[in-house]
């Protein structure tokens, strides 16, 4: 089969919002220094389920038009060869993606993108789950070498309340995480506390068989939560704090 005809055959095994999906994911690739999520993608092309859009992504895959990393922060990338032997994208255009793609990777100029997933309190416990990235709030950038941490291995919040100012978190702040599951005494982790189903920001104490999270607040207002050992998970261990001046 000619290029042309192959090209003809690709085009009417896409639907219209598979042909749109890829339109922006180069357009957003253009603009950006990072591929798309799956939520930016359902935005754009009117999907509201993930599930759906993941569906749509996964026909672009079959054709060979890109390519994901699903254990990967937005690992999605464009299938160059073959979009360029389509001419489905223009050598210009895919470059310039391209670029953007390496960028998001760190491996462009220093730079490696961490994704916000929410808020996380320093005071009553909330709500976080450190696995949905494909649902996060946003992305903020840090230079590489400010953690020493793949960016991969990263994940921030945003900190409400107080109960941390005397170890430096503040309201607003962001704390850059590594994502782990163990730590030691001291460290201050993002702490899972099952049955009260919540996350808190804390430093970690092991005593027996309990584990004391304590807050770094004088005030009696904040106590120290005192579980057993098995109901609290370790999500993250904070490696960086970032504040944001008004």
């Amino acid at each position: 089969m000619s290029k042309a005809g192959e090209r003809k055959g690709t085009e009417r095994k896409l639907s219209e919002r598979q042909r749109r999906i890829l339109e922006f994911i180069v357009r957003f690739m253009q603009s950006h220094d990072y591929p798309p999520t799956i939520r930016e993608i359902g935005l754009e092309v009117g999907i509201t389920s993930t599930s759906v859009v993941n569906y749509n992504l996964t026909k672009l895959e079959e054709q060979q038009l890109i390519a994901r990393e699903p254990e990967v922060s937005r690992g999605l990338s464009l299938n160059r060869d073959r979009l360029l032997e389509l001419g489905l994208v223009g050598e210009n255009a895919f470059l310039a993606a391209q670029s953007g793609a390496r960028r998001a990777a760190g491996n462009g100029r220093g730079r490696i993108q961490v994704p916000i997933l929410g808020h996380i309190a320093a005071g009553n416990p909330i709500m976080v789950d450190p696995r949905d990235v494909e649902n996060a709030e946003e992305w903020i950038e840090i230079a590489e070498g400010l953690v020493n941490v793949p960016g991969d291995a990263l994940f921030a919040l945003r900190v409400e309340g107080d109960s941390m100012v005397d170890a430096s978190v503040l309201d607003g702040d962001i704390v850059i995480l590594r994502k782990q599951e163990t730590a030691s005494d001291g460290d201050m982790v993002a702490a899972w506390i099952e049955g009260d189903e919540e996350t808190t920001l804390k430093f970690l104490y092991r005593e027996g068989r309990n584990v004391r999270l304590m807050p770094a607040n004088p005030n009696p207002e904040y106590q120290p939560i005192i579980r057993p050992a098995d109901r609290v998970r370790i999500n993250g261990k904070v490696v960086s704090v970032i504040r944001v001046l008004h």
